[in-house]
């Protein structure tokens, strides 16, 4: 066992004293190019850097996308372990974006390289992708259970292509979406205050009524800021499932940099509209 309390409690508690917002580190190049930096190695550790600095002192979640590191190959890689590391140290959670998603023993492997505790890129959460069947994630949900860590599952994400698999409906008359959502309600059955097993449902999605997101585990929802979705919005899509909502921004924080100063205001900005918009529901 790694020590530590279950991804879900301590997500949680980051939520309830932090506010819930995620903000991503996406380097990508012409972010890179807005901070006047080379789209290299060293540009990428100074973005990185800055990030981290700036803002995992204060906001719940940080979610690093792993393909703007991987790009790099191997030292890109080491720059998103020391993310990840101190990122860690001064309080944030990890959600590693990775969207990872095999079979046996492969999607084992990609277990054991975010969520096994003694891995260099240990994160307190990672991405998959269910579309080779839910049960192809067990390896992940096994170790995830086993560290401390938790998933979340790409359930209704916010990109158009999405529908042709997610609104694609089963013999049994469900979706697959909704199905996705049920499979993680048992996961996190019983669980207090929150479960670890998580979904991602878009923010701009609209209203959701129809579907059952009540699965008694955390709902990454990108979409804030530069897709289109605002704080305000959060209720109204997500209805009563709206205080477990991780409300990701990327652009939306990262173009006010390389100011580090920007940066961390312009989080504080978003955390105490998503807080407001929450507690007004």
């Amino acid at each position: 066992m790694s020590g530590l309390a279950p991804f879900g409690a301590r997500l949680r508690r980051a939520m309830d004293e932090r506010g819930p917002l995620c903000v991503g580190i996406d380097p990508h190049a012409s972010l890179l190019a807005e901070w006047g930096l080379n789209d290299d190695v060293t540009g990428l550790e100074r973005f990185s850097r800055t990030v981290v600095e700036a803002v995992a002192d204060r906001v719940a979640v940080l979610k690093p996308q792993s393909a703007f590191f991987e790009r790099f190959g191997s030292r890109g890689l080491a720059v998103l372990e020391t993310s990840v590391a101190e990122a860690r140290a001064a309080g944030a959670l990890v959600v590693m974006d990775a969207k990872r998603g095999d079979i046996g023993s492969t999607m084992a492997a990609y277990a054991e390289s975010f969520l096994h505790k003694d891995a260099p890129l240990f994160s307190d959460a990672l991405t998959v992708s269910p579309y080779l069947g839910y049960g192809s994630l067990s390896p992940a949900v096994a170790l995830a259970r086993e560290s401390g860590a938790g998933l979340f599952v790409l359930a209704l994400t916010s990109n158009p292509e999405g529908g042709e698999v997610q609104h694609a409906v089963r013999a049994d008359g469900r979706n697959v979406g909704a199905t996705m959502l049920a499979h993680l309600s048992v996961e996190n059955a019983g669980e207090e205050p929150l479960g670890s097993f998580g979904a991602v449902v878009g923010a701009t999605l609209g209203d959701l009524s129809s579907y059952d997101l009540d699965i008694n585990g955390p709902l990454l929802a990108p979409g804030i800021g530069a897709q289109g979705a605002t704080p305000a919005d959060l209720p109204g899509v997500f209805g009563a499932a709206v205080r477990n909502v991780v409300p990701n921004v990327s652009r939306g924080v990262l173009r006010h940099g390389p100011d580090a100063v920007a940066l961390r205001d312009a989080a504080e900005r978003f955390a105490e509209e998503i807080r407001h918009a929450v507690a007004a529901s």
